[in-house]
Formats: structure tokens, C-alpha cells, sequence
């Protein structure tokens, strides 16, 4: 084997042009999908990481009527909904994949919340004690939430760094008291994610469909909001989960948890649906990679040109070499040896060319990438089955040519010279 591969890299040095010319077209299409596989997985991971964040791994699950999220900002308390207890919420954290569970109410419209002359209108979430770390929010200034807050049911706020701009223009508001639904509450701190994500924005699509617009968030104690909202309500579940792709799993299991214990009727149009981000961002990508798959099959019709071109060329190596081959033949050598001699001699001049293909598809990638601000990944695992695909399509087109050389005749070939 090692001497029939010696034997090839001395064909190929000894017709230069020639050989790269037949690589040409396994270069070139080895390239094309090496440079579209690595677009189409960066591409994917940005979406995934723009719809789930930076790596927070949190999945919400929500009350849903006939299929709808149901929002009580406008459609008021559910009938035969139970409020979720806290020996349920432990019930959710001991389901599979699932690291901890917060409790939460929320208004995604505040009507009623006032700073001075300053009327909010973003966003009023009521936590529980587990909601910040859940989310992974840090106090930035002021204090968190006490035990003592919940127990004795005071009337104190925690901003988002939105609030903080639009509510009080930028200014500390710790300490500051703000008006919510009548109620006085007291700002005792600024809470922000611990880790700032910002999405991939590339186009108006994006900006509509990653940014966020909101005018931010005012949190209250989860205990006091039956006092600023005048009844207990069910609440929403924040669960985060061990690893990304446990998010569906851990979601779906929280979500028929919840409809089974805190839905009184059975024939309710009430239920609980899981915020699915990790199915989101799939929907997205195969979007994206219906398109892309076609242009990874028109660039394999190069390769099947470039296979061509390999049996092409050994043809004519066999014509050339046709008095070498008789001599070998004449001397005892076996058909299986001449066969392998010259499958040898494809696979080797094929791989090369998928070699070349490769890095030619990597540094395209990252020029393309450069150029027009599109991520890529690059895929170890695609650039191995190139370049064993390459050794295949050199084995499979140059089986003809190979064939051809050991059924030659020796008396026949050593004649012609």
C-alpha cells in the first residue's frame, strides 16, 4: 500500500497541471459545502443564543387559554385556577433536569405606576424569594428583597436598569417612592442580570424580533401583591434547568404538573403551556436550513463533475501506462494488484483535492464572515466527512479505470508499445 501510494504522488508531481485541473472539481465543491455547513451552524447558534440568552437556560410556563397565553392585565382573575402553593413549587424542582422554580405574577402593562409627574408604562412583576436567582439578577445598588419583606408584607420595589431611564430619568432610585396602583412603594434597589445579553442585530427582521422595546420592570414582593392588585392570582413558573437542551423536557413536565393540581374543572379551556425558546429557535433554523440544504446539494453536482474528471484522467492514465502495465503483468503481477495500484492513485488524488477543498472552504468562511458579518462555525465533524467523502468519489469513479488497467491483455499492451 505504502508503495502504491508513493507511486501515485509521483503520477500526480509528474503531470502537475494536469492533476490540479482534475481536482478542481472536488476543490471546488468540497469547498462550497465546507463554507455553507460552517454558515449554517453559525447561523444556528446565533439563533438559539438569541432566543435563550446567554446560556441562562430559564424556560417559563405559563396560564394559557384555548391555546393563548391569558394575560390578566385585560382579562381579569380566571375562574377554577388555583394559586400555585409552595409545596407544589418544590414538586417542580424535584422533576427531572430542573435546578430551581420561581413563583411570580405579572402585568406586561402597568397602568398605574407614577414617579412624581412620571407614569410608567413597562412592565410589574410580584416574586418570590427564588425569582433573582433564578434569573441570575444581581443587586446593583440599594439592597434585595428580605426575608423580613415578605413575612411583614412591606411595600418596597426593586427597579430593572429600564425603569431606572424611563422612570426616573436615569437618576439612584433607592430610596426614591414610587406610586403603584394607589399603593406607596419604596425603591430599595436596582436589580440587572448578572451577565448583560444583547442579540445579534443584523437587519430590521432582527431588531423586531430580538430587541427589547420594553420600558423596563418595577418588582414587588409576591406577598404584597394581593394589596396593590386587590386578589390572589395564579401565577406564572420561572424554572431553570440544568442544561439547554433540557429546557423542553423540564418545561413539558412542569406544565402538565401544574394543569393536573391547579385546575379545578377538568373541562376548563385552562391550561399550562411551557414557553418552548429551544423550539423557537428550531422553527428558525430549519427555516434557514430548507434553503441552505439546497445549496449544499447544488454544490455536491461539482463533486459528482469533479468524479467524472478523476475517471477521466486514469482513463487516459491507463492509455499511457499501458506498456508499464503489461511489463508488471508479464512478470506475475495480479490483476488485484494493478486494480489497487491504480484506486490508490484516484483515492490519493482525490483526497488531496478534498485537503485543499477543506481549507479552502475554512478561510472562505471566515472571509465571508469578515465581510458581511455573518457568523461561522466551523464543523470538525463536516471537514472529516469531506475529506473521507473526497477518498470515496476517487475509489468509486476510478473502479472503471482501475478494472480497465488489470484486464488488459500483457501480450496485447507490451504490443502497442
Amino acid at each position: 500500500m505504502i508503495e502504491n501510494i508513493r507511486l501515485a504522488f509521483q503520477g500526480i508531481w509528474g503531470h502537475k497541471l494536469r492533476s490540479v485541473l482534475t481536482m478542481l472539481g472536488i476543490i471546488i465543491g468540497i469547498a462550497a459545502i465546507i463554507t455553507i455547513v460552517s454558515t449554517i451552524k453559525g447561523t444556528n447558534e446565533q439563533i438559539k443564543e438569541n432566543l435563550i440568552g446567554a446560556g441562562n437556560n430559564v424556560v417559563t410556563v405559563q396560564l394559557n387559554q384555548d391555546g393563548y397565553p391569558y394575560d390578566m392585565s385585560w382579562q381579569g382573575i380566571p375562574q377554577g385556577v388555583r394559586v400555585i402553593t409552595e409545596e407544589t413549587r418544590r414538586e417542580i424542582e424535584d422533576l427531572r433536569g430542573v435546578e430551581r422554580a420561581s413563583l411570580y405574577t405579572h402585568r406586561s402593562y402597568a397602568e398605574m405606576v407614577y414617579y412624581q409627574d412620571t407614569q410608567f408604562n413597562g412592565e410589574v412583576c410580584g416574586i418570590d424569594e427564588h425569582y433573582l436567582s433564578v434569573y441570575g439578577y444581581q443587586i446593583r445598588s440599594g439592597r434585595g428583597f428580605t426575608q423580613k419583606d415578605y413575612e411583614d408584607m412591606r411595600k418596597v420595589a426593586l427597579v430593572d436598569p429600564g425603569a431606572v431611564k424611563t422612570l426616573f430619568g436615569g437618576e439612584d432610585p433607592v430610596g426614591k417612592s414610587i406610586e403603584l396602583q394607589g399603593e406607596v412603594f419604596t425603591v430599595v434597589g436596582v436589580a440587572a442580570l448578572s451577565e448583560e445579553f444583547a442579540p445579534t442585530i443584523q437587519n430590521m427582521n432582527d431588531y423586531w424580533l430580538y430587541a427589547d422595546t420594553s420600558a423596563g420592570t418595577v418588582y414587588i414582593p409576591g406577598t404584597v401583591w394581593p394589596a396593590a392588585y386587590q386578589f390572589d392570582e395564579p401565577q406564572n413558573v420561572a424554572i431553570k434547568v440544568t442544561d439547554t437542551d433540557a429546557m423542553a423536557s423540564a418545561g413539558k413536565d412542569a406544565a402538565e404538573l401544574l394543569t393536573a393540581s391547579q385546575i379545578a374543572n377538568t373541562e376548563s379551556t385552562f391550561d399550562y403551556r411551557s414557553q418552548d425558546m429551544l423550539e423557537q429557535a428550531q422553527q428558525l433554523q430549519s427555516m434557514s436550513q430548507s434553503t441552505n440544504v439546497q445549496l449544499i446539494w447544488i454544490a455536491s453536482i461539482s463533486l459528482l463533475v469533479g468524479g467524472i474528471g478523476v475517471m477521466n484522467i486514469m482513463l487516459v492514465s491507463v492509455t499511457e501506462r499501458t506498456a508499464e502495465i503489461g511489463l508488471k503483468k508479464a512478470i506475475g503481477a495480479k490483476k488485484r494488484r494493478i486494480r489497487l495500484q491504480f484506486l490508490t492513485e484516484a483515492a490519493v488524488l482525490t483526497s488531496l483535492g478534498g485537503i485543499i477543498g477543506v481549507l479552502s472552504g475554512v478561510g472562505l468562511a471566515q472571509l465571508i464572515s469578515g465581510m458581511m458579518q455573518i457568523p461561522v462555525a466551523i464543523s470538525a465533524g463536516a471537514i472529516l466527512i469531506a475529506v473521507v467523502f473526497s477518498m470515496l468519489i476517487g475509489v468509486v469513479f476510478g473502479l472503471l479505470p482501475a478494472m480497465k488497467a488489470a484486464n488488459l491483455n500483457p501480450i496485447d499492451a507490451l504490443r502497442r508499445e
